[in-house]
This record gives C-alpha cells, sequence and structure tokens, in this order.
C-alpha cells in the first residue's frame, strides 16, 4: 500500500509540474515542411515583386497578426497548430515558393488557402517571413524581432 501511495504522489508531483512548465513550440518535425518542395519550378522562379519595398515588411507584419499568428504564434516560432516560420526550410525557400505555398494552403495539415486574399498582400506576407532572421528568433538575447504587427 506504502510503494502505491509513494507512486500515486509521483504522478501527481509531475503531472503538477509539466502543467507548469512553461509550453514550447512542438518539436520541429521536417515532414511538416515537405510541402515546400511541391512548388512547381514555375512558381518557386517567380519573384517578389515588393523585395525591396520596407513598407511590404511592416504590411505584412499586420497581415501576419491578422491571418497567421493564432497558428503560427505571435512572433512565427511555431506552436501545437503550425511550424515555425524560423525554420531553416522556410527562410531557404524562394519567395516565389512562399508565395505559392500560401496561395494554395496544406488543407490535409490545417493551412488554410489564403488565393482570396489580394495577391498584393500575399506578396507583402512572404516580404514579411523573408525578413526574419535567427537573430530574431524569441529566445535570443534581447533579439531584433521582426517587424511589428
Amino acid at each position: 500500500m506504502r510503494l502505491q501511495s509513494s507512486a500515486v504522489a509521483l504522478l501527481l508531483t509531475l503531472g503538477v509540474a509539466l502543467a507548469q512548465a512553461p509550453s514550447k513550440p512542438v518539436a520541429k518535425d521536417n515532414s511538416v515542411y515537405a510541402e515546400l518542395a511541391k512548388a512547381p519550378k514555375r512558381a518557386a522562379a517567380r519573384r517578389n515583386p515588393f523585395a525591396t519595398d520596407p513598407d511590404a515588411v511592416a504590411a505584412g507584419g499586420k497581415l501576419f497578426g491578422l491571418h497567421c499568428a493564432e497558428c503560427h504564434g505571435d512572433m512565427a516560432e511555431g506552436t501545437k497548430k503550425a511550424p515555425s516560420l524560423f525554420a531553416d526550410e522556410v527562410q531557404r525557400a524562394t519567395p516565389g515558393t512562399l508565395f505559392w505555398l500560401l496561395t494554395n494552403g496544406v488543407v490535409r495539415r490545417g493551412m488554410p488557402v489564403w488565393s482570396k486574399l489580394p495577391e498584393a498582400q500575399r506578396w507583402q506576407l512572404v516580404s514579411y517571413i523573408k525578413s526574419m532572421t535567427l537573430a530574431s528568433k524569441p529566445g535570443d538575447a534581447d533579439p531584433p524581432h521582426p517587424a511589428p504587427h
């Protein structure tokens, strides 16, 4: 009986400790980034018409806050719902690939199709995503976070 009581106490202690632990994004699952490789070459080769427009990053940040932060996290760090946009796979993707993914979504994984969002706004989101760097990733010492949204 004493061993059973000790086991119950240990389980309760672990449960409380886990419940109080700060939540972290789900471990990186490379398969969530596999959709990026499915972009047709023609789509991947598209250039962002706003690539040199600093206002596009700020506008994209606002759009991110409205449409993307709920799933990807306020700072795009990833959540249980959606992956981090700081991942190498995302940051190495061409602007055209990101635009294609935004346009087509990944419905089976919960990523909505954003084709009804005006094309200019989708490119602004791409500008915002591409403005992120590992130096601005949440958790780094005094990070220069992406443009406010």
